[in-house]
């Protein structure tokens, strides 16, 4: 009972510094802790008796671009996560006990006490970022479009409902008036949960509770008080997110951030704000919606961004390295660093330096995120890339194996570059999308393009660019890990294979496992209809089709012909999928067929498997030279001609090539 009756007189406050404790004891090293004491020291301002970081300190620390504009929505981030567990209190003085929390979520040290996963941080997060105004919840509805996603809301009250309540109070300012419609149908259908809804209480909250011991009181009252119903991420605030998350996604423990800042100038910064938008209209129709709401963030972004928010690591890790501390030092006196992180009062000034000191460097001295130049591939898409594959495969990493630019727009010239590669790689194509012909006919299309629509079935979907936005440049790309090889009867590759589109939309089509028509390689003229395929069936041979007459396209498919001229992925979405699963963020039918601009592959590996690829075609170039060099030495052409006779490699009606 004593027990007892101590939880009950123990205050927010206290609670609050005791998970902070736990969370420096749990989740730091000694040696960070001391760097965090620091750094902590060297950039607090004080009032009275509090310790605290404003917004423009924290800025400066971890060197956000001014041009981002993107300080304030990490300082409302903050000031909200800084609140945890009891965020009702937000926003939080950033004191040092708020901080230390912040650092532990933000980099995902807190798994090492809270064994929850992703899903409740992303809640969290989704709560940091939102801002709840009644004004834009309550917008009135425009009807229906092909683009409405009708069941978001129902996935909401799933996740989340409860009573209205303030995110983060003090949110920055919102980036749209009033007056645009909301795609989905709103959150009135969470107001018919009831006292159901209340019932949903934040996983993280409640383990974070649990982990220090703590009775039931604490885990009712004002705990639903930050709900996301009505609250929505502003357009414009998480448009700035995402462009600091692009540049700092191949950002390492120990490089700094301005390293990168030739990214945020001129046309680079162009760039960056293109891929951010790109990346935005998978989650919002920008035209219609102020803002994204939980249903779309908590349906999207697991599938097509699930590692969007990784950048966080290794930008608040600098906060656990010290420019006072050098490696190349050594102490004098021995000096225990055990006895300051258990110390009970962690918010005390560091002490002596401990033996062994630690620096941030810069990152001038590394190989550029992307080794090799390409036409498609670039920076900004190679940090978007990382938002669904892990970036350990893709930053200094990546070798262009083939640019059709460079080598050739030809089949030969992409399996002489491509099948000796036996490591995952990234084919990546980029096209000018191809006009529907007025009369929904095919017929008075010349050329090549007339040959290759004539080629695909007559039904055609309207283009997968959401309203308002008409860009005709389209890229696509495809994940595969397994090698490159022709394809007779059968597809290659497997369930990590991948299917995705870069822009005009991001989208992510992961491997479904109601068939294995992953891909396959067809070269003339074996194939009715030679070329690369995606997600379609094996292409059927010339000999068993007599009157091959259409393509047949997979319900979600890519097809790139063999002149690697002309392209079209199809989203079949009332097919509800085949090889790969239809997409999470269109729901409904499109397609885009477009003129090939360029197609790059690139290899995903290191030394080793660049190595085993020059061996490959060395090996290959000399076996085709003794293959060149094989005659029969006598210098007598009939002479020799009769033998190959003999052999039947030339005459009696065959054609066995020149013997000159």
């Amino acid at each position: 009972m004593g027990q007892a009756h101590s939880e009950e007189v123990r205050s927010r406050e206290d609670i609050s510094a005791e998970l902070a404790e736990k969370f420096a004891r749990k989740c730091f090293e000694p040696l960070e802790l001391y760097c965090f004491k620091d750094n902590f020291k060297a950039l607090a301002d004080q009032q009275q008796h509090i310790r605290y970081l404003k917004e423009d300190v924290i800025s400066k620390f971890l060197e956000l671009p001014d041009v981002l504009n993107v300080s304030p929505v990490i300082f409302q981030m903050l000031s909200y996560i800084g609140a945890f567990p009891f965020l009702e209190d937000a926003p939080a003085v950033l004191g040092f006990e708020p901080m230390i929390i912040c650092v532990a979520i933000l980099t995902d040290r807190y798994t090492k006490i809270l064994a929850k996963g992703a899903a409740t941080r992303r809640k969290l997060l989704f709560k940091s970022l939102a801002v709840y105004d009644r004004k834009l919840s309550e917008i009135e509805k425009r009807p229906a479009s092909p683009t409405v996603d009708a069941g978001d809301d129902e996935e909401a009250t799933k996740e989340d409902g409860g009573s209205s309540g303030t995110a983060a109070a003090g949110a920055t300012g919102r980036s749209h008036a009033p007056g645009f419609a909301i795609d989905e149908a709103g959150d009135e259908e969470d107001d018919d949960l009831g006292a159901a809804g209340d019932a949903d209480d934040d996983e993280l909250v409640l383990a974070a509770l649990n982990s220090l011991d703590l009775n039931d009181a604490f885990k009712t009252g004002d705990l639903h008080a930050a709900s996301t119903r009505g609250a929505m991420i502003p357009a414009d605030n998480f448009r700035r997110l995402i462009m600091l998350l692009l540049l700092v996604a191949p950002l390492g423990p120990q490089e700094i951030l301005s390293t990168y800042a030739d990214r945020v100038a001129g046309d680079e910064l162009e760039g960056l704000r293109d891929t951010a938008n790109n990346i935005l209209s998978s989650l919002i129709n920008v035209e219609r919606s102020p803002g994204i709401t939980f249903a779309q963030f908590r349906r999207i972004i697991p599938t097509n961004l699930p590692f969007l928010f990784q950048g966080f690591s290794s930008l608040f890790e600098k906060f656990l390295f010290s420019r006072n501390l050098d490696f190349s030092k050594k102490r004098k006196e021995s000096v225990s660093t055990t006895g300051t992180a258990g110390s009970s009062s962690i918010g005390s000034p560091p002490s002596s330096p401990p033996a062994i000191r630690r620096v941030r460097t810069s990152s001038s001295s590394l190989p550029p995120v992307l080794r090799d130049k390409g036409h498609i591939l670039t920076p900004n898409l190679v940090s978007q890339l990382s938002f669904f594959i892990p970036g350990s495969e893709l930053f200094r990493r990546l070798r262009l194996l083939y640019s059709g630019a460079d080598a050739g727009f030809s089949m030969g010239s992409f399996e002489t570059k491509v099948f000796n590669w036996r490591a995952p790689t990234l084919l990546l194509v980029s096209g000018t999308r191809l006009a529907e012909s007025p009369s929904n006919s095919h017929h008075h299309v010349q050329g090549a393009e007339g040959l290759f629509t004539d080629s695909l079935p007559p039904r055609r979907f309207p283009d997968g660019s959401p309203a308002g936005r008409s860009e005709d440049r389209v890229v696509f790309g495809l994940l595969v890990k397994q090698p490159w090889r022709t394809a007779h009867r059968e597809c290659f590759g497997d369930a990590d294979t991948l299917l995705f589109q870069l822009s005009p939309v991001h989208d992510v089509f992961r491997a479904s496992s109601m068939n294995t028509n992953y891909v396959s390689f067809a070269k003339p003229p074996s194939a009715a209809f030679p070329g690369i395929t995606v997600g379609c069936p094996p292409p059927k041979s010339a000999t068993a089709s007599r009157h091959p007459t259409l393509r047949t396209l997979g319900p979600v498919s890519l097809v790139i012909d063999s002149s690697f001229e002309y392209g079209v992925f199809t989203h079949d979405y009332t097919s509800r999928g085949g090889a790969f699963a239809t997409s999470c963020a269109r729901r409904y039918d499109f397609q885009d067929r477009f003129q090939i601009e360029d197609i790059e592959v690139w290899g995903c590996g290191g030394d080793d498997e660049a190595k085993a690829q020059r061996e490959r075609w060395e090996w290959e170039h000399r076996e085709a030279e003794a293959r060149r060099r094989i005659n029969l030495g006598t210098g007598d052409r009939e002479a020799d001609r009769a033998l190959l006779e003999m052999a039947g490699l030339v005459g009696n009606n065959r054609s066995g090539g020149s013997i000159n």
